[in-house]
């Protein structure tokens, strides 16, 4: 089973006003469902995971679950939650309700834009339990500073699944590469964090990247955490300010290399249905 774990979908004029940032042009605008389905269509995968789009608002979940009851390739939604909200068990209990709530599996915050410990905070600790007790993984959408941080609380909170989203977001137009590597380290340590191999281009030169320029991140990101906590995602649309959802598939199975097919099958799809607990 091929999975794309990362994806998103977003009306334009609805909310996600960091759009609206100069170079962004290209993906300020409306993506729906059935765009989704031609991309997923020609590249022969078969199911995605649907994540919040930064609009961190809990009305957003309606939209994404309503997306993913109408689109049968969208097995699971990874919705936006506050995890320090005192109500945060009646959120996700609300979200379930929903048409379409049963595909929820993860609770993702924008935490790159709260400061380097954010994750160190109790009450943000408190809801990040709740939300594993519910039986839900939570993405980190974290940058390289705030890496540290999250091996703390992946450390603390063993019974948690954490989903490193973009790889921590390396910096690598900038030659980050030692940077980022000690800092995700004690993050692969834990052996209740996953990671995502997406979101790379951006984090490149948009208009001048090459397969090389992500291959160490990658062949790093194997060594680390091994193929059983890896997982494949596109970043769609994101991605099309530096590349089309093919080319950067592409890409991205470039630079793993040559892996067992085993292993092969975990990145691609196997990891994501297991970390996420996809319906059959």
């Amino acid at each position: 089973m091929i999975v794309d774990a990362h994806h998103h979908l977003w009306a334009a004029g609805t909310g996600y006003t960091w759009l609206d940032e100069p170079g962004l042009e290209p993906i300020n605008r409306t993506f729906t469902p059935a765009m989704l389905t031609a991309e997923l269509v020609a590249a022969g995968v078969e199911r995605s995971v649907l994540v919040e789009g930064g609009r961190c608002d809990p009305a957003e979940a309606a939209v994404l679950f309503g997306h993913a009851a109408a689109t049968p390739a969208i097995a699971g939604v990874v919705a936006w939650a506050d995890p320090a909200a005192p109500d945060l068990a009646a959120t996700l209990a609300a979200y379930r309700a929903l048409p379409g709530g049963e595909r929820l599996v993860g609770i993702r915050a924008q935490v790159q834009g709260e400061d380097q410990n954010y994750l160190d905070r109790a009450d943000v600790r408190a809801g990040l339990a709740v939300i594993g007790a519910a039986g839900l993984a939570f993405d980190l959408v974290v940058r390289v500073d705030q890496l540290p941080s999250a091996a703390r609380v992946a450390a603390a909170l063993p019974s948690v699944r954490f989903v490193l989203d973009h790889l921590g977001k390396p910096r690598i137009r900038a030659g980050g590469f030692a940077q980022w590597r000690a800092a995700i380290e004690p993050l692969a340590a834990c052996p209740n964090a996953f990671a995502k191999v997406s979101g790379l281009v951006t984090e490149a030169d948009w208009r001048t990247w090459t397969v090389d320029d992500l291959r160490p991140y990658v062949a790093e990101a194997v060594r680390l955490f091994g193929p059983a906590r890896l997982m494949l995602g596109s970043d769609w649309p994101v991605c099309l300010v530096a590349g089309g959802y093919g080319a950067v598939r592409s890409a991205m199975l470039d630079a793993l290399g040559e892996l067992p097919a085993t292993e092969r099958a975990a990145i691609l799809g196997d990891t994501a249905t297991r970390v996420y607990r996809l319906p059959a």
